[in-house]
């Protein structure tokens, strides 16, 4: 049963934000925000470009980090990083962690053929002075798609796989044809499979969406790292990972899926005591 916060959060959703995701130009012209003062004080910050793309790299002030992130943010590929991000990065950072924020263009500016061989550039980048092993891949929402994508991506390319990989909430197949989903969108207070629908053909750019590397829920799960995935029952992506659960049964790979009953979508980065639970595992997790 979810918590008294969760339900709160679920109506303010549902009144504020239920189905307002579109792509607009005007906003994947802009330049990524920068980081937040309050995190730009807290930790050590540093910007550079890969591939034409900016990188911001957010350490442990005063400490050697234990290890990476390689956070890969969500927004349906038309937003920027909001201020939940951060706070996340924030609390990976305070664990002593090192997190690398790749600011992918957006679209409809932008397509996943632009973010493909930049966020590479930038785990290949992470690589010459990191071992494989001292590296999360991670990532909410389409991030998380993207995310997982990447990780698959990685097989016969000659890099490495990470030590593992942590989805929040994954957008895992952008055609969103799964029987299951127009049930459980009635009952999730923010998102919508017509402004979902828009956004992906716009990260497509007319390329068929189905495909692994826009659809990574038809993408090989092994040989992968170990996959964690972080999922609420009232989130419009629950039923593709349910389909995911149903490959991992067959093939046996390295998934374990975590579900939170009533929570909403990207439940780990709302002020619900389920989100923060579950971000203190995903912390956990990755520092260990």
């Amino acid at each position: 049963m979810s918590s008294p916060q969760m339900h709160v959060v679920a109506a303010i959703m549902r009144l504020t934000l239920k189905g307002k995701a579109a792509p607009d130009p005007v906003i994947a012209s802009q330049e990524p925000p920068r980081p937040p003062a309050k995190l730009v004080q807290r930790h050590d910050v540093t910007s550079r470009r890969i591939d034409g793309f900016e990188c911001h790299t957010v350490s442990p002030r005063g400490r050697q980090a234990k290890r990476t992130v390689l956070y890969v943010h969500g927004g349906a590929y038309i937003r920027h990083l909001s201020p939940r991000h951060w706070q996340l990065i924030s609390q990976l950072a305070d664990a002593g962690l090192r997190v690398e924020v790749p600011h992918y263009g957006l679209a409809p500016k932008h397509t996943y053929r632009d973010a493909y061989p930049f966020v590479t550039a930038v785990y290949r980048d992470l690589l010459s002075d990191l071992d494989a092993d001292q590296v999360t891949i991670m990532g909410d929402s389409a991030g998380a798609g993207l995310a997982l994508g990447l990780t698959q991506s990685l097989i016969g390319s000659g890099l490495p796989q990470p030590a593992k990989v942590v989805l929040i909430s994954p957008w895992l197949d952008l055609t969103l044809t799964n029987p299951a989903i127009p049930e459980i969108e009635a009952r999730d207070p923010f998102l919508t499979t017509s402004s979902l629908l828009a956004a992906a053909r716009s990260w497509a750019g007319g390329d068929d969406p189905a495909q692994p590397r826009l659809s990574p829920v038809n993408g090989p799960l092994a040989p992968l790292a170990p996959i964690d995935v972080y999922i609420g029952t009232r989130d419009l992506c629950y039923p593709d990972v349910q389909r995911l659960e149903e490959r991992v049964a067959v093939e046996g790979a390295p998934v374990n899926v975590i579900v939170c009953d009533g929570a909403v979508h990207t439940y780990p980065l709302v002020p619900a005591p389920e989100g923060r639970a579950a971000v203190r595992a995903i912390v956990r997790s990755a520092a260990s």
